[in-house]
């Protein structure tokens, strides 16, 4: 059978970032220091590959620390949690480790800051979202307010408008996020941003990876889960970027093949959570069906490395 041909743009950066890499670290080594079970608040991240992966190994994952017994370890997610749960573990005696993303700590930090320098606190964010009720659970319940879009700061009732700071969940769409900043800059000339941008390298790096790789494609596929932020918004992106058809999967089982009919190009890219294997699932699956020719768009290269918590890399 003669396999019609097809050029496959691979954008990099893709799949994994730091953090992740370091979340996914810390439940393997929290096993091998304590053994099984090892109890997970929260997806410790979100990919469904993953948590089945470390599942087998031993970990449980649970929604609240409630559903957790006070003599075996806990993990947070990489995702932070609110400053309730360490304070309800050390009041139960439990052993925790924080796999908090250290960027996602960052942002928890400022929300501090701005708070002990007496502004009230806005958050960019999408609502439920475990990073979003993490960094508003910085602060007593009522004093960050939330806002999605742009037409949500013309509601948002304040305190003072001369005295407010903004935060952002880190895996928003940048261009979104400038378009909420730009609202609250006009209603709140005042307002104090962040010293650096609070969405993050990883983010920002795979946005641009997919806007130059996007009016390439005649297609994109993004590897990722449906509750991951971060792969939504590479999805929106090459949308917006020009793909006439950009969709999430979570693995090859996932592709639309009669969406895809006469496509002469496709776009392959993966959100932050996604592990490489699963990307190259999807490559060998089109491999399959076509004559793939392979070209990389890269943007960027990534060399960052965040450390383990100390109590994990310390003796048992």
């Amino acid at each position: 059978m003669i396999r019609p041909p097809l050029t496959l743009y691979l954008a990099a950066p893709r799949g994994f970032c730091a953090g992740v890499d370091r979340a996914i670290r810390i439940v393997e080594m929290a096993l091998e220091k304590w053994g099984a079970p090892v109890f997970v608040r929260h997806e410790i991240v979100h990919n469904k590959y993953v948590v089945d992966g470390l599942r087998d190994k031993g970990a449980v994952f649970v929604e609240e620390l409630a559903d957790c017994p006070d003599d075996r370890p806990v993990i947070f997610s990489a995702h932070g949690v609110p400053k309730s749960v360490p304070q309800a573990a050390e009041k139960r005696e439990m052993v925790y480790v924080d796999a908090t993303c250290p960027l996602v700590s960052k942002v928890h930090i400022e929300a501090q800051r701005h708070a002990d320098n007496g502004l009230q606190m806005i958050m960019i964010g999408h609502a439920g979202h475990p990073e979003t009720v993490g960094t508003m659970g910085q602060l007593p319940e009522g004093d960050v307010l939330l806002v999605e879009t742009p037409a949500d700061v013309a509601t948002v009732n304040v305190r003072d408008p001369d005295r407010l700071a903004y935060v952002t969940q880190t895996t928003l769409s940048v261009d979104d996020t400038a378009d909420v900043v730009a609202a609250l800059q006009a209603r709140f000339p005042a307002i104090v941003g962040p010293h650096k941008e609070d969405i993050c390298y990883a983010t920002t790096n795979r946005q641009e990876a997919v806007k130059a790789m996007a009016p390439k494609c005649d297609a994109m596929l993004v590897v990722g889960a449906p509750n991951s932020s971060n792969s939504k918004r590479l999805v929106e992106v090459g949308a917006r970027a020009g793909c006439g058809y950009a969709q999430l999967v979570q693995r090859a089982d996932d592709i639309d093949w009669r969406a895809l009919d006469g496509i002469r190009s496709i776009g392959i890219t993966a959100g932050a959570s996604a592990p490489e294997v699963l990307i190259n699932e999807v490559i060998a699956a089109f491999e399959n069906r076509y004559d793939v020719t392979r070209e990389l768009v890269e943007t960027a290269v990534e060399n960052v490395e965040f450390k383990v918590p100390r109590v994990l890399r310390e003796p048992a």
